[in-house]
């Protein structure tokens, strides 16, 4: 019997005998090894995680090579523990889902080998996940919306508004044409000389803070456009620190802080509402990293109040990289019955909109 006759046999025979779904998902693609267990697409049996974050901290950012490597070391124990915190076997499982882009290549091969060698070994259906759609389904697993929704995706690669209509659709309504908002608050970060990663020091220091200190600029673009940026921004608060440094003046790194994030805030948040009003889409969720900040939080909850839509945030262990939104994104494509061949292969660019198109079996 084929691979793909296995996978198809098993899969019948789950589905014709009612089991749970029980998905295994690993995440390799940066500096996060991680693994999970997720029951019917929303129950979170386990979570592991093991991050890089001290070993890349002296670099002030994530090394490609040094991840890649940290990866191979950790993948096995963290996939053990994550299984026996969910109290499941390997026959358990109903599919392995893995992100298989975008991301760092070497991290990404990492995640994808192993699961492919679980799914030839086991007979299981091979799910490959592209990252962005993970953080916008770590929204499901905390008691968010249904489509048809926005998702404001925010993190150190990405920002962008997402229309999202049904389960595995995705179409771009604005995207940074520069630098992400999570990438300028790292930037900023290092150039005020605080640890990294930078987002949550700046976002800790600008409750302390005047936002009003510092006039730093929002880039608007137009009046009606929904794209990003944040290079402008980035600029003006390095040369506000660089011209102080240069006049022998001190200044407040919690009013730099605050005034940084209210310039990002504003626009991030506003930008959101105009997707909303343009669309007639009254359900928002928020993904990645930057979806733990406590000042967008605040800010686009009462906005939302404001302008009369929803907004919903993944739980603050859900906004950064986690196995646990691989698996639960993969749970929709389970549903369909799309799975990947064994010929799946890391892509690290690989694209939200045409994701949920790519399955081959």
């Amino acid at each position: 019997m084929s691979f793909v006759e296995r996978i198809r046999s098993r899969y019948q025979s789950d589905r014709a005998a009612d089991k749970p779904v029980v998905i295994l998902g690993i995440e390799t693609s940066c500096d996060e090894t991680a693994a999970a267990v997720i029951r019917d697409g929303n129950e979170i049996l386990s979570n592991v995680i093991a991050s890089q974050i001290e070993i890349h901290k002296r670099f002030g950012g994530v090394v490609p090579e040094v991840a890649s490597r940290k990866h191979v070391e950790s993948i096995n124990g963290v996939v053990a523990e994550a299984m026996e915190r969910a109290g499941v076997t390997f026959d358990d499982l109903s599919a392995v889902a893995v992100t298989y882009g975008p991301g760092l290549v070497g991290a990404l091969l990492t995640g994808v080998s192993f699961a492919k060698a679980l799914s030839f070994a086991k007979g299981i259906p091979l799910i490959g996940v592209q990252h962005i759609a993970g953080h916008i389904y770590a929204n499901f697993l905390s008691g968010g919306m249904e489509p048809p929704l926005l998702a404001l995706v925010v993190s150190g690669g990405h920002t962008e508004v997402v229309h999202m209509p049904s389960h595995g659709e995705f179409a771009f309504l604005g995207r940074t044409r520069d630098d992400a908002a999570g990438e300028a608050y790292d930037k900023v970060a290092r150039s005020m000389g605080l640890d990294y990663p930078g987002g949550p020091v700046i976002d800790r220091l600008a409750q302390e803070g005047n936002p009003e200190a510092y006039p730093f600029p929002r880039a608007w673009i137009d009046e009606e456009s929904i794209d990003f940026s944040f290079s402008g921004l980035k600029s003006a608060v390095i040369n506000t620190l660089h011209n102080a440094e240069q006049r022998g003046e001190t200044v407040s790194k919690q009013d730099v802080a605050a005034s940084f994030q209210a310039a990002v805030v504003e626009v991030l948040v506003e930008k959101t509402v105009r997707a909303v009003r343009k669309t007639g889409v009254k359900n928002v969720v928020v993904a990645g990293g930057v979806a733990a900040n406590k000042g967008l939080r605040k800010r686009l909850t009462e906005r939302a109040e404001e302008v009369g839509f929803s907004v919903h945030f993944p739980s603050l262990d859900l906004c950064t990289d986690n196995a646990a939104m691989i698996a639960a994104a993969a749970f929709p494509l389970y549903e369909q019955g799309k799975f990947h061949d064994l010929d799946l292969n890391a892509i690290a660019s690989l694209s939200l909109t045409k994701w949920a198109a790519t399955p081959t079996i």
